[in-house]
């Protein structure tokens, strides 16, 4: 009976070490299919550049085609929505932006929770808004700007890729600080944006860097400031907001990967790792810097500390008075 005990003992160690290895066998497979990386934009742009080149490098990591599916619309919520809803197995992504933050900001009715609803999986890069104006308008630094809203009727306009956007809450972070009376007039992305501005038909900007740097090197827009804390590495000689005079402001874009709520840690560190080191890696990290922008490698729980942040300070300036949409 005894040996009867030992064999059933020893049995049962075994299949329990199966399961064991079985499970592990099953978690190794992953991927093992096509994942899809959402980006929640119309394809053509900056943000789609670098999400087919991160695309790209994923796919040479993981050996199994990553796919680019544009969801653009509303601000960005039409793709994000559909991750948040997607199954929580590491085969839906979503690329994602600081509009994915400032959207959120200025909309508590959108169909998904920004933090609950989400993974947070890497961030790819931040990089500074360049707030740019018309000629016309005569201003050559951040402190003519005061200045010539008091001689015109209504202030001074800017202008967004949409109410939502971070050229949106950028702009009215600063017309908070500064207490300009500025208007903002929104349009469907940052190309019609950019064209009015150059028409004369709108007076400023807090552009991204791809989107502006093409109509800078003609001459035909006049940079006044970088948002973010440290000035540019593309244009060292310009000041920032905050040398301008605007103390404390401090803004900047990013890029970053997010997975539905649910998918596992394992999962999770394995993208992590994979997009950490298609970031720093060409040609993603030369793109980045074409566009002003550092790479940064975060683990997933400091990526959802800035994520955290980041929906904290867009939220307090949606929800000052005044806040136009």
């Amino acid at each position: 009976m005894q040996g009867l005990g030992d064999f059933r003992k020893a049995w049962l160690a075994a299949a329990a070490g199966l399961m064991l290895v079985n499970s592990a066998a099953a978690q190794g497979k992953w991927p093992e299919r096509p994942i899809t990386l959402v980006v929640p934009f119309v394809a053509g742009g900056g943000t789609d550049s670098i999400a087919r080149d991160i695309a790209s490098q994923l796919s040479n990591r993981f050996g199994q085609p990553v796919v680019v599916d544009n969801k653009g619309g509303a601000g960005g919520s039409i793709g994000a929505n559909f991750v948040a809803k997607a199954k929580p197995d590491g085969y839906t992504l979503l690329f994602a932006t600081s509009t994915f933050a400032t959207n959120a900001a200025i909309d508590p009715k959108l169909p998904y929770k920004p933090e609950s609803d989400f993974a947070p999986v890497a961030m790819i890069g931040r990089g500074p808004l360049l707030l740019v104006t018309n000629k016309a308008l005569g201003a050559k630094s951040v402190a003519d700007l005061p200045k010539i809203a008091k001689t015109r009727e209504g202030g001074i306009n800017y202008c967004s890729a949409g109410a939502g956007s971070i050229n949106h809450l950028s702009g009215e972070l600063f017309r908070q600080q500064a207490t300009l009376p500025m208007t903002h007039v929104p349009f469907k992305g940052s190309g019609p944006a950019a064209l009015e501005l150059l028409a004369g038909r709108v007076d400023a900007f807090f552009a991204t860097v791809p989107t502006i740097l093409p109509h800078l090197k003609t001459g035909k827009l006049e940079l006044l400031a970088v948002t973010s804390a440290q000035r540019s590495s593309l244009f060292p000689q310009v000041p920032t907001m905050a040398e301008a005079g605007i103390k404390g402001y401090d803004v900047t874009t990013w890029w970053g990967v997010l997975a539905p709520a649910g998918v596992s840690p394992e999962i999770v560190n394995q993208l992590n790792q994979a997009v950490n080191a298609a970031a720093a890696a060409e040609p993603v990290r030369s793109r980045l810097k074409h566009e002003g922008a550092t790479p940064i490698s975060l683990s997933p729980k400091a990526f959802a500390a800035e994520l955290h942040d980041e929906l904290g300070k867009w939220k307090a300036v949606a929800s000052k008075p005044g806040m136009e949409l």
